[in-house]
């Protein structure tokens, strides 16, 4: 019986972990990003390379180039290139969406700092004692003195 409440501890707590909003972000964050990593991929393995490849000579794909080495095994430098151009696309298009994103959020608190600075109320002056006031002041400082002199 204890291994039951445990387990349903266990899948309570994982339920509760997924129904945050954050972990369905996350999630849909990572699916898009699995899409366009295919997209990148093709473009560099589809476009780029037999475009560089025209300039390595030969007519191959930049993936083809590779150095021998002695005993049969060879560096795929092509492959290692490609990687590398996948990353970078990636991290320029990952650093305009940050600097989109932040772009927005500064406008968005630049708005809400106006907003609050024209709506903050402006204290008032602190207005000029009556005549009354004046002259119940007087009296209290009359008594005082009085009072201390007895």
């Amino acid at each position: 019986m204890a291994g039951n409440n445990k387990a349903r501890g266990f899948f309570g707590e994982f339920q509760a972990f997924i129904a945050r909003g954050n972990v369905l972000d996350l999630a849909v964050g990572v699916i898009i990003g699995g899409a366009f990593s295919a997209i990148t991929t093709s473009l560099v393995n589809d476009i780029i390379n037999p475009i560089l490849g025209i300039f390595t000579g030969g007519g191959k794909a930049l993936s083809a180039l590779a150095i021998g080495l002695p005993g049969g095994g060879a560096l795929m430098l092509g492959n290692f290139i490609n990687a590398v151009l996948n990353f970078l696309i990636m991290a320029f298009v990952v650093f305009c969406i940050v600097k989109g994103f932040n772009a927005l959020r500064d406008r968005a608190e630049a708005l809400k700092r106006a907003e609050a600075s024209s709506a903050a109320p402006v204290p008032e002056a602190t207005p000029a004692p009556s005549n009354e006031e004046v002259l119940l002041g007087e009296i209290r400082d009359l008594l005082k003195t009085r009072t201390e002199h007895e």
